[in-house]
């Protein structure tokens, strides 16, 4: 098998098969994206939040700050519901897809 040989990479992806870098690279993805999902999950609540208190009674602002709460609470149950179904997936075919392995800090 071709390996992949990349500097940007680090050493710890230098040297693997592409299977391999793929093998390592899926499980990274899928949680830096859960991060991601809830880093926006919170910058759209503050924002609501934000535009809801400064609204002042107008039905209009308060409409929109309401859509802007709702919507980021749907995505969350979203997120959480992916979340789930990944690890159902997990435990019925035996395989570990959100195991994260940074050095010593291992994030299951």
């Amino acid at each position: 098998m071709e390996e992949v040989n990349n500097p940007a990479l680090g050493s710890h992806l230098q040297g693997l098969s592409g299977v391999e870098f793929f093998n390592d690279l899926l499980p990274r993805l899928i949680g830096l994206s859960f991060v991601i999902g809830i880093v926006i999950f919170l910058f759209f609540m503050i924002l609501g939040a934000i535009q809801w208190i400064i609204s002042g009674g107008d039905k209009a602002a308060l409409e929109g700050a309401k859509g802007k709460i709702t919507n980021a609470l749907i995505g969350i149950v979203i997120l959480f519901s992916v979340f789930a179904i990944l690890k159902i997936v997990e435990d019925f075919f035996g395989i570990d897809i959100l195991s994260l392995e940074l050095g010593p800090l291992v994030i299951e």
